[in-house]
């Protein structure tokens, strides 16, 4: 990894490779992907060190972690979501009033132009064994160049109340999404054993 690190010019991008590494297990290409995203993402959105973030990110393999490292969006806080599409795309929007328009921008590692780094693109599109000091070297050299972004403009959606309800069927507490009165797995199986 050190090697890889002493590619990185920019000391900020270093800075967060070092922090996301050990978080992420390795600096895998996924996670610079993040990296990479995040900060397209803030300097699109002029976001500052104390705006709260909220992303989508569309593959759980290695993108979401550096989101959840720099950016404190974890599943938990609400701040990161995941829709597993199998994409490396990232959604990151700043927080806004409930009912209100905030802008947002989606960046997506484009296939289009990973074609302009031939070994890197193999790795993208699976057809070598490209390892992860090399295709993240390559990140390096491409910078912003091998992504699309688009600038979106989302509604913030209303905070639902929480209720707790305990369930009819099995007798454990659980938070009520609409008017049902059995949780979500006994609804799914109704053998479960009571």
């Amino acid at each position: 990894m050190e090697d890889i690190l002493q590619n990185i010019s920019d000391p900020q991008v270093r800075s967060q490779a070092e922090k996301v590494a050990p978080f992420h297990g390795y600096l895998s290409t996924g996670a610079f992907i993040g990296i990479q995203m995040l900060n397209i993402a803030k300097r699109i959105l002029d976001i500052k060190e104390s705006d709260r973030l909220f992303v989508t990110c569309e593959t759980y393999n290695c993108l979401p972690d550096p989101f959840q490292v720099l950016a404190g969006c974890t599943i938990g806080n609400k701040g990161l979501k995941v829709l597993d599409h199998g994409k490396m795309a990232a959604t990151v929007t700043k927080r806004g009033p409930a009912g209100s328009k905030v802008k947002a921008v989606r960046v997506v590692l484009d296939p289009s132009k990973t074609q302009n780094y031939p070994r890197f693109h193999a790795w993208y599109m699976k057809t070598a064994k490209v390892p992860h000091p090399e295709a993240v070297s390559l990140l390096i050299e491409a910078g912003e160049s091998v992504y699309s972004y688009e600038v979106l403009e989302l509604e913030v959606p209303e905070k639902p109340r929480k209720q707790i309800e305990i369930c009819q069927r099995c007798g454990e507490s659980f938070v009520q999404k609409e008017d049902e009165w059995v949780c979500q797995p006994c609804s799914a199986c109704s053998g479960r054993s009571q």
